[in-house]
């Protein structure tokens, strides 16, 4: 089956918890009401802040704009638990609320589609994002989960020592995954979808972070003859804040998100596993470094700082993960302590 011959329908949940990022989010939902396959609906999930909920409802509550995407504003219903908050901050280097997969599990509760699509409120869509995301559930049963690629919008601009292979600590696609529809055990938050039934089938998100690594996992483990793929052709544009291109954003997440996944992969139980970690420290080790290499030959002397930055980041985050088993070690995941 081909793009123009759709067969699978598709809700668009976007989770919001803040006015800071009201253009953005803007232009989040106009992306998605302009999409060339457009979904069924969308539904903007508001976590915890009446006066953001209130002006979402009154610029797109309910629309019923004859042709359009009917767009639904709804409050998270669910209470948090913030424990653990300590650490994303730090890890972020600012306070924030975080996890949507809370706001994103009351969105799912009401959604008609077949398909559970996710964008961050701090993303856009290009017009042919949706259908290259659902062209693949629409030729092959198999697929369950499909992920695309968030491609960064810089505030000020990238950092000439910034690692390719480090897009991940701003939530980017990054050097290293694949370049054309293939499997994928981690997909992104910022721009991914689940069948609705797998979705249900596990519970939703489990998650206040790491909502979209766990839910990868736990949908890979119950659904093991079927496929998570990730299609770069589905591209949104992530906003990269200033902040978050720093040298000290950069180690400290590489530290922090480790340490802290030690903690998200107990939680999963049998679920869980580390190829992508491996996989991902070898491609830095080998590829990625032969790639610098060339660059420097070339004359870029820019080489050698993403090769130490490189070096830093794996470091880290080796630093981190060991930090985290320490520390789980002590107190176990579910030991109350």
């Amino acid at each position: 089956m081909h793009l123009n011959q759709p067969s699978v329908t598709a809700t668009v949940i976007i989770p919001a918890y803040t006015l800071d990022r009201w253009d953005l989010l803007s232009e989040a939902v106009a992306s998605v009401q302009s999409q060339a396959r457009p979904p069924l609906e969308l539904i903007v999930s508001i976590d915890r802040n009446q006066e953001l909920l209130d002006r979402c409802q009154r610029q797109w509550g309910d629309q019923t704009v004859p042709g359009g995407v009917p767009v639904h504003v709804v409050a998270n219903r669910f209470d948090q638990d913030d424990r653990g908050a300590g650490a994303h901050v730090r890890a972020h280097g600012s306070k924030r609320r975080f996890g949507a997969g809370w706001a994103r599990n009351t969105a799912a509760e009401l959604a008609k589609g077949d398909i559970l699509v996710f964008l961050d409120d701090d993303a856009w869509a290009d017009p042919d994002w949706l259908e290259h995301l659902l062209a693949p559930y629409d030729d092959d049963p198999r697929a369950v989960a499909v992920g695309g690629a968030p491609m960064p919008a810089y505030e000020t601009g990238r950092p000439v020592w910034f690692p390719w292979n480090f897009d991940w600590v701003f939530g980017c696609a990054y050097e290293g995954m694949p370049t054309e529809l293939a499997p994928l055990g981690h997909l992104i938050g910022a721009n991914m979808s689940v069948q609705r039934g797998a979705f249900e089938e596990i519970g939703g998100f489990h998650s206040i972070d790491f909502d979209d690594l766990d839910l990868c996992m736990r949908v890979a483990a119950a659904r093991s003859d079927q496929y998570l793929l990730f299609e770069p052709r589905a591209v949104v544009h992530h906003f990269v804040p200033a902040q978050r291109v720093e040298w000290r954003y950069f180690w400290r997440r590489c530290f922090y998100v480790n340490r802290e996944k030690v903690e998200a992969f107990a939680g999963m139980g049998d679920a869980a596993n580390i190829k992508a970690e491996r996989a991902f420290v070898r491609r830095a080790m080998t590829t990625q470094v032969a790639r610098e290499f060339r660059v420097l030959r070339r004359g870029d002397l820019n080489g050698i700082r993403r090769l130490v930055a490189m070096a830093v980041g794996v470091s880290m985050a080796g630093c981190g993960h060991l930090t985290g088993r320490v520390q789980n070690f002590l107190h176990p995941v579910g030991s109350g302590e």
